[in-house]
């Protein structure tokens, strides 16, 4: 049997990470308009709820930073209350692109942070004008796939579509958890496993 000590990770003899995954060094989490009138209107409206929560979850154990917006709050409602608790403060806009909220990016470009992940609601809209901005804008932006959400199947998929084929890349929610934890030697490895194991609505 190999010893403890045999089983960890080599870092002299390891290949280079590659600079297509996330860290949690350089990554930060955006949720876009998870409100509740928008939210109500997803068909699948529960496990998308449930992933923007293990995302958040999991940011806050490996000390990633997080930030959310909110469209047109007095017409759309507040952000659903589930994950309003995890946020802190929301930033209101109305233009549809979170990319109007400026502050945003520009505290995050000076912290050295160069990749966004994406989820939120709907799509083909907000999240769409979202990542195609940060993506001009010289951000590396990646969208959950099971984290966000619009109330028809053809607008989700075609976005989803058009965003891959703009350089936006596409994960899941588990996929995130464990390319930012990197390594079962994490001190929060059991967190982020325990994550992964829920039961999903």
């Amino acid at each position: 049997m190999e010893s403890d000590a045999a089983a960890k990770t080599d870092e002299s003899t390891a290949l280079p990470r590659s600079p297509e995954l996330m860290n949690r060094e350089d990554t930060a989490v955006l949720v876009v308009d998870a409100q509740t009138k928008l939210l109500a209107g997803l068909p699948d409206r529960a496990p998308v709820v449930w992933n923007i929560g293990r995302l958040l979850e999991a940011a806050a154990a490996l000390s990633m930073p997080t930030a959310a917006t909110e469209q047109n709050a007095e017409k759309l409602g507040a952000t659903a209350q589930e994950l309003h608790e995890r946020l802190g403060s929301v930033s209101a806009k109305l233009a549809f692109s979170a990319g109007a909220c400026g502050q945003i990016f520009a505290r995050w470009r000076a912290d050295g942070l160069c990749r966004v992940l994406v989820c939120g609601t709907e799509t083909h809209i907000c999240v769409q004008q979202t990542a195609l901005d940060l993506a001009a804008a010289g951000f590396e932006p990646y969208v959950a796939v099971d984290a966000v959400g619009s109330r028809h199947a053809v607008d989700h998929e075609t976005a989803l579509r058009r965003m891959e084929a703009a350089g936006v890349v596409l994960t899941t929610t588990e996929a995130a958890l464990f390319e930012w934890c990197r390594t079962a030697e994490a001190a929060e490895f059991k967190q982020i496993s325990a994550l992964a194991k829920e039961k999903g609505p």
